[in-house]
């Protein structure tokens, strides 16, 4: 079915562009107005329409909806569980990530599988063209190409916290305004972007498209008040694959078995023997003498504006690190495309020493370069003048996600993009807005951390910022979230919702069967065999707690007892995972209950922190009067002092 809308696909964007201006839209009020299709906004438009709102994605370009604007990848870890945890809750990057993957890895396979990190290389078209043909048949989403001038603001209604409310935006055409009770904005580095390649700069937020309009940053920051800060960041020069010696660079072949994004998919798109490689090389001293002697050509990297710790660029990493060998990864771009993706090689020298310095690896001494590098700085908002629910707190209706909240990457923008839509959609249609706890998801703590302790440089996500990363799984994202989605958010559909129920229901039918065998530890020595069980060990030991044990898997547990046990071979990875890892989520439950208690303790948005009679030095309740924390969640707070009173 999807690869009968992709054949058609082309046709159609082609005649809804020529139909879909602001001057003709069929209608002129929305429940929902999304602004921006990158990752956040594709997920927000979507979450928006599967709760049932009308919505309408408005984008500079439609052909360029679901591009990968930088590396052709997805997943990693920490940033692999969001998209577990997006997929769960029905968002499409999942789902994109197994059609458009050519390469398909599990990251820290060394490590415990609570922190292993599904990622994939991309084929860049095929993901583009999943994600518009999954937009542009989604019911009640209208798609329309145009530029956001400015917000619409009126009065706040009374009975609700904020001092504005957005009712809509208004086009740079200057065609008429189009109304709606929720915005999302999800600009990406399109906010008063700027571009930078040596000494050269221009406005722009992604080369080869228009520049970024004024009026939308002026709204933000004169209009509305809001404290907007400076970020930048940078994409590598895209190499023609023909002109890289390979043979100089060391081969990392894919899994041999792809694992899927989605739960709703048992396989990828790509077959396992089509799979393509990457290849791993090294910066050379050459590298660095080509980066110290271009400095003062490179007015992008003399600027104090900050930019991302963990993908910084080539420059950034020799200068901060002299006389070390970089990593360089070669990623294929896609099964057809003739381009190789440097990553480790973002920069922003002029374009002659760009290929200077590439012909500085052993690999690359003949390399070609189709397009350069460049930088991008960009206007983001303070995200801890947001909600949990991403909504602005001093203006009702509208929502942020994405790089404006001062993220890097896009399952970070993916995942506040689906929690944007789906508060501006439950906004729209009177329903109460949804937070997610840290304990119960990476998007709870991806959103905990940016409004309740704010940015001072691109925000990525670690398995290290979990508390409870031992609960918050890969393996288990549909588990925590899906039933939630469906029961209680309404951005589920029925048919994932029936998958995850079953998954649950068998999951603990074969637990149940595995604690009903019990044996003692001779028996259980007879029975399978060569393990390691202690000697001296005389209780009784049930299946479950045999599982714990490194040597023993459910497959070998199952030829022991087949009767009960063999109908439960298609969750015998789970059952492992969930057997090793339950006595350690057991014992932090009572932390996991008190933090949810915490969490739920909203504090009045309108406290006067200045005079509260408490026991503060002026430091601290300046600090809190700012930042206005939105909840009594103890880990925030003493963060949030500790960090600031030292």
């Amino acid at each position: 079915m999807l690869a009968q809308k992709l054949h058609l696909l082309r046709h159609n964007v082609l005649s809804f562009v020529s139909s879909r201006t602001g001057s003709d839209l069929t209608r002129r009020q929305y429940d929902v107005i999304v602004v921006g299709g990158g990752h956040a906004g594709t997920e927000a438009a979507a979450a928006a329409a599967r709760l049932g709102a009308e919505t309408l994605l408005i984008t500079q370009k439609i052909m360029t909806i679901g591009a990968l604007s930088c590396n052709p990848s997805l997943g990693g870890v920490g940033k692999g569980q969001l998209v577990r945890e997006v997929d769960a809750l029905d968002g499409l990057c999942g789902r994109a990530g197994d059609w458009a993957g050519v390469h398909f890895s599990i990251l820290n396979r060394s490590k415990g599988p609570a922190v292993w990190g599904p990622r994939a290389q991309l084929d860049r078209e095929r993901y583009r063209q999943f994600i518009q043909s999954e937009l542009l048949s989604t019911p009640r989403l209208t798609v329309l190409e145009g530029s956001v001038d400015e917000l619409l603001v009126s009065q706040p209604n009374p009975e609700e916290p904020g001092h504005h409310r957005v009712t809509g935006i208004r086009l740079v055409d200057g065609s008429h305004p189009i109304l709606s009770s929720s915005v999302v904005l999800t600009t990406g580095t399109f906010l008063s972007g700027s571009l930078f390649m040596g000494q050269t700069t221009s406005p722009g937020g992604r080369m080869g498209d228009a520049q970024s309009c004024a009026g939308l940053s002026y709204t933000l920051k004169e209009t509305l008040g809001l404290r907007v800060g400076r970020l930048r960041t940078g994409t590598p020069p895209r190499i023609v694959k023909e002109s890289v010696d390979l043979s100089l660079a060391q081969l990392q072949a894919p899994d041999k078995q792809p694992t899927p994004f989605s739960f709703l998919n048992t396989h990828t798109r790509c077959k396992p023997e089509e799979q393509l490689p990457c290849y791993l090389t090294h910066t050379t001293p050459g590298v660095e003498r080509v980066v110290r002697e271009s400095v003062h050509l490179n007015c992008h990297i003399q600027q104090d504006t900050k930019g991302p710790r963990y993908c910084p660029s080539i420059e950034s990493r020799v200068l901060r690190f002299p006389g070390r060998r970089h990593q360089v990864w070669l990623e294929p771009e896609g099964l057809t495309s003739d381009l190789l993706y440097p990553q480790g090689l973002s920069m922003t020298m002029p374009p002659d020493l760009q290929l200077r310095l590439l012909r500085e690896i052993p690999a690359l001494h003949r390399a070609e370069i189709r397009t350069p590098g460049y930088g991008v700085q960009y206007d983001f908002v303070c995200p801890t003048q947001l909600t949990p629910s991403l909504q602005v707190k001093t203006t009702q209706g509208l929502f942020l996600a994405g790089q404006i909240n001062g993220t890097t990457g896009y399952e970070e923008a993916a995942a506040q993009g689906l929690w944007a839509g789906v508060n501006a959609g439950r906004t729209a249609l009177s329903l109460p807005p949804m937070a997610l706890s840290r304990t119960q998801s990476y998007i709870g703590v991806l959103i905990d951390d940016l409004v309740g302790r704010g940015v001072t440089e691109p925000y990525r996500m670690f398995t290290s910022r979990a508390e409870f990363r031992t609960y918050l799984r890969p393996d288990n994202a549909d588990l925590r979230l899906t039933p939630r989605g469906f029961e209680e958010v309404g951005c589920v559909t029925l048919r994932r919702y029936k998958k995850a129920v079953s998954v649950r229901d068998g999951l603990q039918e074969a637990l149940m069967a595995l604690q009903s065998v019990a044996l003692s530890s001779t028996r259980w020595r007879e029975k399978l065999g060569n393990i390691s069980l202690s000697e001296n060990k005389s209780t009784t030991l049930n299946g479950l707690d045999l599982l714990q044990y490194k040597d023993v898997s459910f497959e070998m547990l199952a030829s022991a007892f087949p009767e009960c046990l063999s109908q439960y071979f298609e969750y015998s990875q789970r059952l492992k995972i969930e057997a090793v890892y339950r006595p350690h989520c057991e014992k932090q439950s009572r932390e996991m209950e008190r933090i949810r208690r915490e969490e739920s303790l909203s504090l009045p948005s309108d406290m006067d922190y200045l005079s509260l009679p408490v026991s503060l030095s002026q430091e601290v309740r300046e600090i809190l009067d700012r930042v206005r924390p939105n909840t009594a969640n103890h880990c925030q707070l003493l963060e949030l002092l500790g960090s600031n009173t030292g």
